[in-house]
Protein backbone atom coordinates (compact mmCIF):
# COMPACT_ATOMS: atom_id res chain seq x y z
CA UNK A 1 0.00 0.00 0.00
CA UNK A 2 1.37 3.36 -1.04
CA UNK A 3 1.46 5.91 1.71
CA UNK A 4 -0.40 9.13 1.03
CA UNK A 5 1.39 11.02 3.76
CA UNK A 6 3.21 14.02 2.28
CA UNK A 7 6.96 13.71 2.17
CA UNK A 8 8.71 15.28 5.13
CA UNK A 9 10.79 18.27 4.09
CA UNK A 10 14.03 19.23 5.70
CA UNK A 11 13.73 22.49 7.64
CA UNK A 12 14.84 25.50 5.66
CA UNK A 13 18.17 26.94 6.63
CA UNK A 14 17.83 30.23 8.47
CA UNK A 15 18.59 33.35 6.52
CA UNK A 16 22.15 34.35 7.46
CA UNK A 17 21.38 37.98 6.75
CA UNK A 18 23.94 40.31 5.24
CA UNK A 19 27.44 38.87 5.21
CA UNK A 20 29.85 40.57 7.58
CA UNK A 21 33.61 40.66 7.15
CA UNK A 22 35.58 38.24 9.35
CA UNK A 23 36.34 39.40 12.89
CA UNK A 24 40.07 39.49 12.13
CA UNK A 25 39.52 41.76 9.12
CA UNK A 26 37.37 44.15 11.15
CA UNK A 27 39.96 44.26 13.91
CA UNK A 28 42.71 44.93 11.36
CA UNK A 29 40.77 47.80 9.78
CA UNK A 30 39.99 49.34 13.20
CA UNK A 31 43.63 49.06 14.28
CA UNK A 32 44.81 50.63 11.02
CA UNK A 33 42.45 53.57 11.42
CA UNK A 34 43.56 54.07 15.03
CA UNK A 35 47.25 54.09 14.07
CA UNK A 36 46.53 56.51 11.21
CA UNK A 37 44.61 58.84 13.56
CA UNK A 38 47.45 58.89 16.08
CA UNK A 39 50.01 59.54 13.35
CA UNK A 40 47.99 62.35 11.78
CA UNK A 41 47.40 63.97 15.17
CA UNK A 42 51.11 63.90 15.98
CA UNK A 43 51.96 65.33 12.54
CA UNK A 44 49.38 68.09 13.02
CA UNK A 45 50.81 69.04 16.39
CA UNK A 46 54.28 69.21 14.87
CA UNK A 47 53.07 71.20 11.84
CA UNK A 48 51.36 73.96 13.82
CA UNK A 49 53.86 73.91 16.69
CA UNK A 50 51.34 72.81 19.29
CA UNK A 51 52.73 71.94 22.71
CA UNK A 52 51.41 72.08 26.27
CA UNK A 53 53.16 75.42 26.79
CA UNK A 54 51.79 76.98 23.58
CA UNK A 55 48.31 75.60 24.31
CA UNK A 56 48.35 77.11 27.81
CA UNK A 57 49.56 80.45 26.46
CA UNK A 58 46.88 80.43 23.75
CA UNK A 59 44.13 79.68 26.22
CA UNK A 60 45.40 82.47 28.46
CA UNK A 61 45.22 84.94 25.55
CA UNK A 62 41.73 83.70 24.73
CA UNK A 63 40.56 84.23 28.31
CA UNK A 64 41.88 87.79 28.24
CA UNK A 65 39.88 88.42 25.05
CA UNK A 66 36.73 86.98 26.62
CA UNK A 67 37.18 89.27 29.63
CA UNK A 68 37.43 92.22 27.23
CA UNK A 69 34.14 91.14 25.61
CA UNK A 70 32.23 91.15 28.91
CA UNK A 71 29.55 92.37 29.39
CA UNK A 72 27.89 91.77 26.00
CA UNK A 73 26.33 94.77 24.31
CA UNK A 74 23.09 93.53 22.77
CA UNK A 75 21.77 95.38 19.69
CA UNK A 76 18.35 96.98 19.80
CA UNK A 77 15.28 94.79 19.49
CA UNK A 78 14.46 96.22 16.07
CA UNK A 79 17.96 95.59 14.75
CA UNK A 80 17.97 92.04 16.14
CA UNK A 81 14.59 91.26 14.57
CA UNK A 82 15.70 92.65 11.21
CA UNK A 83 18.96 90.67 11.19
CA UNK A 84 17.28 87.44 12.27
CA UNK A 85 14.53 87.88 9.67
CA UNK A 86 17.08 88.41 6.89
CA UNK A 87 19.03 85.35 8.05
CA UNK A 88 15.90 83.16 8.07
CA UNK A 89 14.76 84.42 4.67
CA UNK A 90 18.16 83.65 3.16
CA UNK A 91 17.96 80.10 4.48
CA UNK A 92 14.37 79.57 3.30
CA UNK A 93 15.02 80.99 -0.17
CA UNK A 94 18.20 78.96 -0.61
CA UNK A 95 16.56 75.74 0.59
CA UNK A 96 13.54 76.23 -1.68
CA UNK A 97 15.70 76.87 -4.73
CA UNK A 98 17.77 73.81 -3.87
CA UNK A 99 14.64 71.63 -3.70
CA UNK A 100 13.49 72.82 -7.12
CA UNK A 101 16.87 71.89 -8.60
CA UNK A 102 17.43 68.70 -6.58
CA UNK A 103 14.26 66.79 -7.45
CA UNK A 104 14.99 66.37 -11.19
CA UNK A 105 18.70 65.97 -10.47
CA UNK A 106 18.03 63.14 -8.01
CA UNK A 107 15.86 61.22 -10.47
CA UNK A 108 18.57 61.51 -13.11
CA UNK A 109 21.36 60.53 -10.70
CA UNK A 110 19.50 57.45 -9.37
CA UNK A 111 20.54 54.01 -10.63
CA UNK A 112 16.95 53.42 -11.71
CA UNK A 113 17.18 56.20 -14.33
CA UNK A 114 16.14 54.93 -17.78
CA UNK A 115 17.04 58.01 -19.80
CA UNK A 116 20.24 58.76 -21.76
CA UNK A 117 23.20 57.04 -20.11
CA UNK A 118 25.49 60.08 -20.15
CA UNK A 119 23.10 62.08 -17.96
CA UNK A 120 23.59 59.92 -14.86
CA UNK A 121 27.39 60.36 -14.46
CA UNK A 122 27.04 64.07 -15.24
CA UNK A 123 24.37 64.42 -12.55
CA UNK A 124 26.53 62.55 -10.02
CA UNK A 125 29.46 64.89 -10.73
CA UNK A 126 27.21 67.86 -9.98
CA UNK A 127 26.02 66.22 -6.75
CA UNK A 128 29.57 65.50 -5.56
CA UNK A 129 30.96 68.92 -6.50
CA UNK A 130 28.19 70.97 -4.90
CA UNK A 131 28.33 68.88 -1.73
CA UNK A 132 32.12 69.05 -1.43
CA UNK A 133 32.56 72.84 -1.65
CA UNK A 134 31.39 74.63 1.55
CA UNK A 135 28.60 77.20 1.54
CA UNK A 136 30.92 80.05 2.51
CA UNK A 137 33.21 79.30 -0.43
CA UNK A 138 30.26 79.60 -2.80
CA UNK A 139 29.25 82.79 -1.00
CA UNK A 140 32.61 84.39 -1.80
CA UNK A 141 32.13 83.59 -5.50
CA UNK A 142 28.55 84.88 -5.62
CA UNK A 143 29.42 88.08 -3.78
CA UNK A 144 31.97 88.72 -6.52
CA UNK A 145 29.36 88.00 -9.21
CA UNK A 146 26.18 89.54 -7.77
CA UNK A 147 27.60 91.98 -5.25
CA UNK A 148 27.03 92.34 -1.52
CA UNK A 149 23.69 91.35 -0.02
CA UNK A 150 21.38 88.44 0.73
CA UNK A 151 21.05 87.36 -2.92
CA UNK A 152 24.59 86.01 -2.91
CA UNK A 153 23.97 84.24 0.40
CA UNK A 154 20.76 82.56 -0.78
CA UNK A 155 22.39 81.34 -3.99
CA UNK A 156 25.35 79.98 -2.02
CA UNK A 157 23.00 78.11 0.33
CA UNK A 158 21.04 76.77 -2.65
CA UNK A 159 24.02 75.48 -4.62
CA UNK A 160 25.61 73.73 -1.64
CA UNK A 161 22.28 72.24 -0.53
CA UNK A 162 21.69 70.65 -3.92
CA UNK A 163 24.44 68.10 -3.23
CA UNK A 164 22.95 66.78 0.01
CA UNK A 165 19.26 66.91 -0.96
CA UNK A 166 19.85 65.30 -4.37
CA UNK A 167 22.06 62.56 -2.93
CA UNK A 168 19.64 61.55 -0.17
CA UNK A 169 16.63 61.79 -2.47
CA UNK A 170 18.40 59.67 -5.12
CA UNK A 171 18.94 56.99 -2.46
CA UNK A 172 15.22 57.11 -1.61
CA UNK A 173 14.29 56.84 -5.31
CA UNK A 174 16.53 53.79 -5.70
CA UNK A 175 14.91 52.12 -2.68
CA UNK A 176 11.33 52.78 -3.84
CA UNK A 177 9.18 49.83 -4.96
CA UNK A 178 9.86 49.40 -8.73
CA UNK A 179 6.61 47.57 -9.54
CA UNK A 180 4.37 50.67 -10.00
CA UNK A 181 7.00 52.31 -12.21
CA UNK A 182 7.35 49.20 -14.37
CA UNK A 183 3.57 48.99 -14.71
CA UNK A 184 3.39 52.62 -15.82
CA UNK A 185 6.16 52.06 -18.39
CA UNK A 186 4.33 48.99 -19.70
CA UNK A 187 1.32 51.22 -20.35
CA UNK A 188 3.44 53.56 -22.46
CA UNK A 189 4.20 56.31 -19.91
CA UNK A 190 7.34 58.35 -20.39
CA UNK A 191 10.08 58.71 -17.78
CA UNK A 192 8.81 62.09 -16.58
CA UNK A 193 5.28 60.72 -16.21
CA UNK A 194 6.59 57.66 -14.36
CA UNK A 195 8.60 59.83 -11.97
CA UNK A 196 5.75 62.24 -11.22
CA UNK A 197 2.92 59.72 -10.96
CA UNK A 198 4.49 56.65 -9.31
CA UNK A 199 7.86 57.45 -7.70
CA UNK A 200 7.56 60.98 -6.37
CA UNK A 201 4.42 60.31 -4.24
CA UNK A 202 6.19 57.37 -2.58
CA UNK A 203 9.38 59.26 -1.76
CA UNK A 204 7.64 62.50 -0.77
CA UNK A 205 7.73 61.74 3.00
CA UNK A 206 11.48 61.13 2.73
CA UNK A 207 11.86 64.36 0.76
CA UNK A 208 9.98 66.31 3.44
CA UNK A 209 12.28 64.97 6.15
CA UNK A 210 15.39 65.76 4.09
CA UNK A 211 14.23 69.32 3.43
CA UNK A 212 13.49 69.98 7.11
CA UNK A 213 16.91 68.68 8.12
CA UNK A 214 18.63 70.74 5.42
CA UNK A 215 16.71 73.87 6.39
CA UNK A 216 18.00 73.49 9.94
CA UNK A 217 21.57 73.26 8.61
CA UNK A 218 21.08 76.20 6.25
CA UNK A 219 19.82 78.50 8.98
CA UNK A 220 22.99 77.81 10.95
CA UNK A 221 25.10 78.46 7.85
CA UNK A 222 23.21 81.67 7.02
CA UNK A 223 24.07 83.07 10.43
CA UNK A 224 27.71 83.49 9.41
CA UNK A 225 27.47 84.21 5.67
CA UNK A 226 27.56 87.92 6.41
CA UNK A 227 31.23 87.56 7.34
CA UNK A 228 31.97 87.65 3.58
CA UNK A 229 29.22 90.18 2.82
CA UNK A 230 26.44 87.75 1.90
CA UNK A 231 23.76 89.20 4.18
CA UNK A 232 22.28 88.10 7.46
CA UNK A 233 23.34 88.61 11.05
CA UNK A 234 26.95 87.76 10.19
CA UNK A 235 27.38 91.21 8.63
CA UNK A 236 26.90 92.82 12.04
CA UNK A 237 29.32 90.35 13.62
CA UNK A 238 32.03 91.07 11.06
CA UNK A 239 31.49 94.84 11.43
CA UNK A 240 31.81 94.63 15.22
CA UNK A 241 34.99 92.53 15.09
CA UNK A 242 36.50 94.69 12.36
CA UNK A 243 35.97 97.83 14.45
CA UNK A 244 37.30 96.07 17.60
CA UNK A 245 33.92 96.56 19.28
CA UNK A 246 34.18 93.33 21.25
CA UNK A 247 31.24 94.08 23.55
CA UNK A 248 28.91 94.38 20.54
CA UNK A 249 30.51 91.28 18.98
CA UNK A 250 29.76 89.33 22.17
CA UNK A 251 26.15 90.50 22.09
CA UNK A 252 25.72 89.39 18.48
CA UNK A 253 27.31 86.02 19.27
CA UNK A 254 24.78 85.60 22.09
CA UNK A 255 21.97 86.32 19.64
CA UNK A 256 23.36 83.73 17.19
CA UNK A 257 23.68 81.10 19.92
CA UNK A 258 20.13 81.67 21.19
CA UNK A 259 18.79 81.55 17.62
CA UNK A 260 20.58 78.28 16.86
CA UNK A 261 19.45 76.67 20.13
CA UNK A 262 15.83 77.66 19.56
CA UNK A 263 16.00 76.25 16.04
CA UNK A 264 17.46 73.01 17.35
CA UNK A 265 14.60 72.64 19.82
CA UNK A 266 12.11 73.38 17.04
CA UNK A 267 13.80 70.87 14.75
CA UNK A 268 13.66 68.14 17.39
CA UNK A 269 9.96 68.83 17.99
CA UNK A 270 9.16 68.72 14.26
CA UNK A 271 11.11 65.48 13.75
CA UNK A 272 9.33 63.83 16.68
CA UNK A 273 5.99 64.98 15.31
CA UNK A 274 6.86 63.63 11.86
CA UNK A 275 7.96 60.26 13.24
CA UNK A 276 4.84 59.99 15.41
CA UNK A 277 2.63 60.77 12.40
CA UNK A 278 4.42 58.19 10.24
CA UNK A 279 4.12 55.50 12.92
CA UNK A 280 0.43 56.27 13.43
CA UNK A 281 -0.33 56.02 9.72
CA UNK A 282 1.71 52.85 9.39
CA UNK A 283 -0.22 51.18 12.22
CA UNK A 284 -3.52 52.30 10.76
CA UNK A 285 -2.55 50.88 7.38
CA UNK A 286 -1.50 47.53 8.89
CA UNK A 287 -4.69 47.27 10.96
CA UNK A 288 -6.80 47.65 7.82
CA UNK A 289 -4.46 45.81 5.48
CA UNK A 290 -6.43 42.54 5.50
CA UNK A 291 -9.60 44.03 4.02
CA UNK A 292 -10.50 44.12 0.38
CA UNK A 293 -11.29 47.82 0.48
CA UNK A 294 -7.66 48.77 1.21
CA UNK A 295 -6.10 46.66 -1.50
CA UNK A 296 -5.99 49.55 -3.96
CA UNK A 297 -4.74 52.11 -1.46
CA UNK A 298 -1.06 53.14 -1.27
CA UNK A 299 1.08 51.68 1.49
CA UNK A 300 0.30 53.08 4.91
CA UNK A 301 -3.13 54.44 3.91
CA UNK A 302 -6.29 53.31 5.65
CA UNK A 303 -9.87 53.83 4.47
CA UNK A 304 -10.49 56.64 6.96
CA UNK A 305 -7.51 58.52 5.45
CA UNK A 306 -9.43 59.07 2.19
CA UNK A 307 -11.16 62.44 1.94
CA UNK A 308 -10.58 65.87 3.40
CA UNK A 309 -10.18 65.08 7.05
CA UNK A 310 -8.56 67.39 9.60
CA UNK A 311 -5.06 65.99 9.05
CA UNK A 312 -5.20 66.44 5.30
CA UNK A 313 -6.50 69.98 5.59
CA UNK A 314 -3.65 70.84 7.96
CA UNK A 315 -1.06 69.30 5.64
CA UNK A 316 -2.37 71.13 2.57
CA UNK A 317 -2.59 74.37 4.53
CA UNK A 318 0.97 73.88 5.77
CA UNK A 319 2.22 73.22 2.25
CA UNK A 320 0.47 76.34 0.97
CA UNK A 321 1.92 78.40 3.82
CA UNK A 322 5.40 77.04 3.06
CA UNK A 323 4.95 78.08 -0.58
CA UNK A 324 3.93 81.59 0.42
CA UNK A 325 6.92 81.91 2.78
CA UNK A 326 9.21 80.73 -0.01
CA UNK A 327 7.84 83.33 -2.44
CA UNK A 328 8.20 86.05 0.21
CA UNK A 329 11.79 84.97 0.84
CA UNK A 330 12.55 85.19 -2.88
CA UNK A 331 11.03 88.67 -3.04
CA UNK A 332 13.14 89.77 -0.07
CA UNK A 333 16.30 89.01 -2.05
CA UNK A 334 15.48 91.92 -4.35
CA UNK A 335 15.94 89.95 -7.59
CA UNK A 336 15.93 93.05 -9.77
CA UNK A 337 16.17 92.04 -13.47
CA UNK A 338 18.57 94.86 -14.09
CA UNK A 339 20.83 93.66 -11.30
CA UNK A 340 20.71 90.07 -12.56
CA UNK A 341 21.51 91.10 -16.13
CA UNK A 342 24.34 93.29 -14.85
CA UNK A 343 25.84 90.27 -13.10
CA UNK A 344 26.22 88.40 -16.40
CA UNK A 345 29.56 90.06 -17.34
CA UNK A 346 30.93 89.18 -13.89
CA UNK A 347 29.77 85.58 -14.24
CA UNK A 348 31.27 85.31 -17.71
CA UNK A 349 34.55 86.73 -16.46
CA UNK A 350 34.67 84.27 -13.57
CA UNK A 351 33.88 81.24 -15.74
CA UNK A 352 36.27 82.14 -18.56
CA UNK A 353 39.02 82.98 -16.08
CA UNK A 354 38.76 79.57 -14.40
CA UNK A 355 40.22 77.66 -17.33
CA UNK A 356 42.79 76.25 -17.28
CA UNK A 357 43.09 75.73 -13.49
CA UNK A 358 46.39 76.95 -12.05
CA UNK A 359 47.80 74.41 -9.63
CA UNK A 360 50.88 75.42 -7.68
CA UNK A 361 53.06 74.37 -4.82
CA UNK A 362 51.54 76.98 -2.53
CA UNK A 363 48.08 75.59 -3.28
CA UNK A 364 49.12 72.03 -2.50
CA UNK A 365 50.73 73.13 0.77
CA UNK A 366 47.58 75.05 1.73
CA UNK A 367 45.43 71.99 0.97
CA UNK A 368 47.80 69.85 3.02
CA UNK A 369 47.54 72.32 5.91
CA UNK A 370 43.72 72.19 5.78
CA UNK A 371 43.81 68.39 5.64
CA UNK A 372 46.18 68.05 8.60
CA UNK A 373 44.32 70.67 10.60
CA UNK A 374 40.97 68.93 10.01
CA UNK A 375 42.10 65.34 10.57
CA UNK A 376 44.19 66.23 13.61
CA UNK A 377 41.35 68.20 15.19
CA UNK A 378 38.88 65.41 14.37
CA UNK A 379 41.14 62.78 15.95
CA UNK A 380 41.70 64.84 19.09
CA UNK A 381 38.00 65.73 19.16
CA UNK A 382 37.01 62.06 18.86
CA UNK A 383 39.21 61.17 21.84
CA UNK A 384 37.80 64.01 23.96
CA UNK A 385 34.29 63.35 22.68
CA UNK A 386 34.51 59.72 23.74
CA UNK A 387 35.26 60.78 27.32
CA UNK A 388 32.35 63.23 27.33
CA UNK A 389 30.05 60.62 25.74
CA UNK A 390 30.86 58.14 28.52
CA UNK A 391 29.83 60.82 31.01
CA UNK A 392 26.67 61.62 29.03
CA UNK A 393 25.19 58.28 27.93
CA UNK A 394 22.70 56.88 30.43
CA UNK A 395 24.25 53.38 30.33
CA UNK A 396 27.81 54.55 31.08
CA UNK A 397 27.56 57.73 33.15
CA UNK A 398 28.72 57.37 36.76
CA UNK A 399 26.21 60.00 37.98
CA UNK A 400 22.93 61.04 36.32
CA UNK A 401 23.07 64.76 37.29
CA UNK A 402 26.55 64.94 35.73
CA UNK A 403 25.10 63.49 32.53
CA UNK A 404 22.47 66.25 32.36
CA UNK A 405 25.03 69.01 32.95
CA UNK A 406 27.42 67.69 30.28
CA UNK A 407 24.59 67.27 27.78
CA UNK A 408 23.46 70.88 28.21
CA UNK A 409 27.05 72.09 27.89
CA UNK A 410 27.50 70.16 24.64
CA UNK A 411 24.31 71.65 23.19
CA UNK A 412 25.56 75.16 23.93
CA UNK A 413 29.01 74.47 22.47
CA UNK A 414 27.48 72.98 19.30
CA UNK A 415 25.23 76.02 19.01
CA UNK A 416 28.19 78.32 18.24
CA UNK A 417 29.25 78.04 14.57
CA UNK A 418 32.84 77.01 13.85
CA UNK A 419 33.56 80.29 12.10
CA UNK A 420 32.67 82.22 15.26
CA UNK A 421 35.21 80.17 17.22
CA UNK A 422 37.77 80.84 14.50
CA UNK A 423 37.12 84.59 14.55
CA UNK A 424 37.57 84.68 18.31
CA UNK A 425 40.78 82.64 18.28
CA UNK A 426 42.21 84.71 15.42
CA UNK A 427 41.44 87.87 17.37
CA UNK A 428 43.13 86.41 20.47
CA UNK A 429 46.04 84.46 18.94
CA UNK A 430 46.59 86.02 15.53
CA UNK A 431 46.46 84.53 12.03
CA UNK A 432 47.48 80.95 11.36
CA UNK A 433 46.46 77.29 11.66
CA UNK A 434 46.73 77.31 15.47
CA UNK A 435 43.49 79.29 15.73
CA UNK A 436 41.78 77.06 13.16
CA UNK A 437 42.89 73.89 14.93
CA UNK A 438 41.49 75.06 18.25
CA UNK A 439 38.16 76.02 16.64
CA UNK A 440 37.85 72.65 14.90
CA UNK A 441 38.94 70.80 18.03
CA UNK A 442 36.14 72.34 20.08
CA UNK A 443 33.43 71.78 17.48
CA UNK A 444 34.63 68.24 16.68
CA UNK A 445 34.63 67.34 20.37
CA UNK A 446 31.04 68.49 20.86
CA UNK A 447 29.82 66.82 17.69
CA UNK A 448 31.63 63.54 18.36
CA UNK A 449 30.34 63.46 21.94
CA UNK A 450 26.74 63.75 20.69
CA UNK A 451 27.16 60.99 18.08
CA UNK A 452 28.99 58.67 20.48
CA UNK A 453 26.47 59.17 23.30
CA UNK A 454 23.56 58.41 20.97
CA UNK A 455 25.32 55.26 19.73
CA UNK A 456 26.14 54.07 23.26
CA UNK A 457 22.52 54.41 24.35
CA UNK A 458 21.35 52.30 21.39
CA UNK A 459 23.57 49.29 22.17
CA UNK A 460 22.21 45.97 23.41
CA UNK A 461 22.28 46.22 27.25
CA UNK A 462 22.21 42.46 27.90
CA UNK A 463 25.98 41.74 27.76
CA UNK A 464 26.75 44.62 30.11
CA UNK A 465 24.00 43.61 32.54
CA UNK A 466 25.10 39.99 32.50
CA UNK A 467 28.69 40.93 33.37
CA UNK A 468 27.68 43.29 36.18
CA UNK A 469 25.31 40.67 37.62
CA UNK A 470 28.21 38.22 38.10
CA UNK A 471 30.36 40.79 39.90
CA UNK A 472 32.39 42.36 37.09
CA UNK A 473 33.72 45.83 37.81
CA UNK A 474 32.50 48.84 35.86
CA UNK A 475 35.55 49.01 33.59
CA UNK A 476 35.50 45.25 33.02
CA UNK A 477 31.84 45.28 32.05
CA UNK A 478 32.49 48.20 29.70
CA UNK A 479 35.53 46.58 28.06
CA UNK A 480 33.81 43.23 27.47
CA UNK A 481 30.13 44.14 27.18
CA UNK A 482 29.95 47.61 25.59
CA UNK A 483 33.18 48.40 23.77
CA UNK A 484 33.08 45.46 21.26
CA UNK A 485 29.60 46.54 20.18
CA UNK A 486 30.59 50.21 20.07
CA UNK A 487 33.71 49.94 17.86
CA UNK A 488 31.87 50.05 14.50
CA UNK A 489 29.79 53.08 15.54
CA UNK A 490 32.83 54.78 17.04
CA UNK A 491 34.79 54.35 13.81
CA UNK A 492 31.96 55.33 11.50
CA UNK A 493 30.98 58.41 13.47
CA UNK A 494 34.63 59.39 13.88
CA UNK A 495 35.11 59.30 10.10
CA UNK A 496 31.96 61.37 9.65
CA UNK A 497 33.29 63.98 12.09
CA UNK A 498 36.55 64.04 10.11
CA UNK A 499 34.58 64.61 6.91
CA UNK A 500 32.73 67.57 8.43
CA UNK A 501 35.93 68.98 9.92
CA UNK A 502 37.61 68.89 6.51
CA UNK A 503 34.80 70.92 4.94
CA UNK A 504 34.87 73.41 7.80
CA UNK A 505 38.66 73.79 7.64
CA UNK A 506 38.21 75.40 4.23
CA UNK A 507 35.76 77.88 5.72
CA UNK A 508 37.99 78.77 8.66
CA UNK A 509 40.80 79.84 6.38
CA UNK A 510 38.56 82.65 5.15
CA UNK A 511 38.71 84.10 8.67
CA UNK A 512 42.51 83.84 8.64
CA UNK A 513 42.66 80.57 10.60
CA UNK A 514 45.02 78.76 8.25
CA UNK A 515 44.41 76.39 5.39
CA UNK A 516 43.25 76.86 1.84
CA UNK A 517 40.32 79.18 2.59
CA UNK A 518 42.49 82.29 2.86
CA UNK A 519 44.15 81.46 -0.45
CA UNK A 520 40.72 81.10 -2.08
CA UNK A 521 39.49 84.44 -0.79
CA UNK A 522 42.70 86.12 -1.91
CA UNK A 523 42.48 84.59 -5.41
CA UNK A 524 38.95 85.92 -5.88
CA UNK A 525 39.87 89.37 -4.54
CA UNK A 526 42.80 89.58 -6.99
CA UNK A 527 40.73 88.15 -9.92
CA UNK A 528 42.97 85.06 -10.21
CA UNK A 529 40.07 82.76 -11.02
CA UNK A 530 42.35 80.05 -12.43
CA UNK A 531 43.70 79.59 -8.91
CA UNK A 532 40.12 79.61 -7.57
CA UNK A 533 39.21 76.78 -9.97
CA UNK A 534 42.25 74.76 -8.88
CA UNK A 535 41.28 75.24 -5.22
CA UNK A 536 37.69 74.11 -5.86
CA UNK A 537 38.93 71.01 -7.71
CA UNK A 538 41.43 70.18 -4.96
CA UNK A 539 38.76 70.57 -2.25
CA UNK A 540 36.32 68.34 -4.15
CA UNK A 541 38.95 65.63 -4.72
CA UNK A 542 40.09 65.58 -1.08
CA UNK A 543 36.53 65.57 0.31
CA UNK A 544 35.48 62.81 -2.10
CA UNK A 545 38.54 60.77 -1.10
CA UNK A 546 37.65 61.09 2.59
CA UNK A 547 34.05 60.08 1.85
CA UNK A 548 35.27 57.04 -0.09
CA UNK A 549 37.60 56.05 2.75
CA UNK A 550 34.75 56.34 5.24
CA UNK A 551 32.44 54.26 3.04
CA UNK A 552 35.05 51.50 2.62
CA UNK A 553 35.84 51.49 6.34
CA UNK A 554 32.16 51.20 7.28
CA UNK A 555 31.73 48.33 4.82
CA UNK A 556 34.61 46.40 6.41
CA UNK A 557 33.53 47.20 9.97
CA UNK A 558 29.77 46.77 9.69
Amino acid sequence: MVSTTPATRAPAAPDPGPLRPPRSARALVAAGLLIAAVAVTWLTFWWIGLSPASLAAGLDDTMRLLRRMWPPDLPGAGDVASMIAETLLIAVAGTGLAVLASVPLAFVAARTHRGPRWLRPAARVVVVLTRAVPTLAFAILFVRIFGLGPLAGALAVAVHSVGMIAKLLADAVEEADPVPAEAARACGAGEVQVAVSTVLPRVFPALAGIVLHRLDINIRASAVLGVVGAGGIGVALQTALGSLNYHRAAGIICVIVVLVLLLELLSVAVRRRTVHHAVHRGRAGRSAGDTTRTAALPAGRAPHDVGWDRGRVLRVTGAAAAGVVFLVSLWSLDPDPGRLSGAWPNLRGVLTGMWPPAFSGDLLMAVLESLLMALGAASAGAACGLVLALLTAVNTTPWRPLSAVVRVLLVVVRGIPDLVYALLFVAALGLGPFAGFLALWISSTALAAKFFADSLEQLDPLPHEALTSVGARRWQAFAAGIWPQFVPSFTGNGLFVADLALRESVVLGIAGAGGVGYLMQESIATLRYDTTAAIVIAIAVVVYAIETLARVARRHLL
